[in-house]
């Protein structure tokens, strides 16, 4: 499988972000995009994951499901955790499982994954950030999809979250996958970068 991008352009709010930009991740690759706050990261995550329209170029999987566009096999991860405090830890994940549309994952075993198997029944506004965050990576375990695309995805996690994450993206990185992560700190693992300039 490879994800690619040819000669994009991003413009928003009449300000050009980026322009002829490439990139490209095989299975098994995890692609991180540096860059100084502005440069347009989050944007290319957006855009990639359908949220945003590119003025120009195009972006395109080989290799993945023929009948499914690439948002539909791809998992963005913004850098909110995007939860419902008043809901229990299971039923935040149960619902992203639900609007996700995948088959019927087990949510009990995706929160163990990520160490919040003790905190089912807690009302999400009970977790702290580190946990929050950990709720949200349960999202890309409950709903197998080949493509993640994650902004800041060890913010607010401690070391241990940190090596627990590291492990999540070798587990989805052996069975084929591809990560794209913006990120102004190491991941834990082997990457390419893909440098981005300054703002426009």
């Amino acid at each position: 499988m490879r994800l690619s991008g040819r000669q994009i352009d991003c413009i928003r709010g009449g300000r050009g972000v980026f322009s002829g930009l490439d990139f490209e991740a095989s299975s098994g690759e995890v692609l991180a995009v540096v860059g100084p706050n502005g440069s347009g990261k989050t944007s290319l995550l957006r855009l990639i994951a359908g949220l945003l329209v590119p003025a120009g170029g195009s972006v395109i999987l080989e290799g993945g499901e023929a009948e499914l566009t690439l948002p539909e096999q791809a998992h963005y991860l913004g850098h909110r955790d995007a939860l419902k405090p008043a809901l229990s830890v299971h039923e935040n994940l149960s619902f992203w499982r639900d609007f996700l549309g995948g088959k019927a994952g087990d949510v009990g075993q995706s929160l163990a994954a990520v160490g919040l198997g003790h905190a089912t029944h807690l009302p999400a506004a009970f977790l702290s950030a580190g946990q929050r965050r950990r709720l949200s990576i349960a999202r890309l375990l409950v709903v197998r999809r080949p493509v993640w695309l994650l902004d800041e995805p060890t913010s607010a996690l401690d070391t241990a979250g940190q090596t627990l994450f590291v492990g999540v993206m070798r587990d989805h990185l052996a069975s084929g996958g591809i990560v794209i992560a913006a990120t102004h700190a190491p991941l834990g693992i082997e990457t390419r970068e893909l440098r981005m300039g300054g703002a426009t």
